[in-house]
């Protein structure tokens, strides 16, 4: 298993680093307006996160500590973000 992933794909605990902010795939509106909207709360390249909670249902929403701030995203939007795990994390989930 890779140690990057979509920040939708985290559970509970999980620890890491942003490598990417927004979908480079698309330029929609929505989207850009998206990562606009994700950069201004502070989801910029090279920012600690650790995912704190998972709704109950669905696992959605979920929150999560952005450097010293806590945020909380629907899975929807958390999908255009781009982690890279904690050495720790990525040798439990394999």
């Amino acid at each position: 298993m890779s140690d990057i992933q979509k920040l939708s794909e985290a559970r509970c605990g999980d620890r890491g680093v942003i490598v990417e902010v927004g979908d480079h795939t698309h330029e929609e509106a929505h989207a850009l307006e998206l990562e606009r909207r994700l950069l201004e709360l502070g989801f910029v390249e090279g920012a600690r996160i650790e995912l704190l909670h998972e709704g109950l249902f669905g696992h959605d929403p979920i929150a999560m500590k952005v450097d010293d701030m806590r945020v909380a995203l629907r899975r929807h939007e958390a999908a255009s973000i781009t982690i890279r795990l904690d050495a720790d994390n990525a040798q439990a989930a394999a």
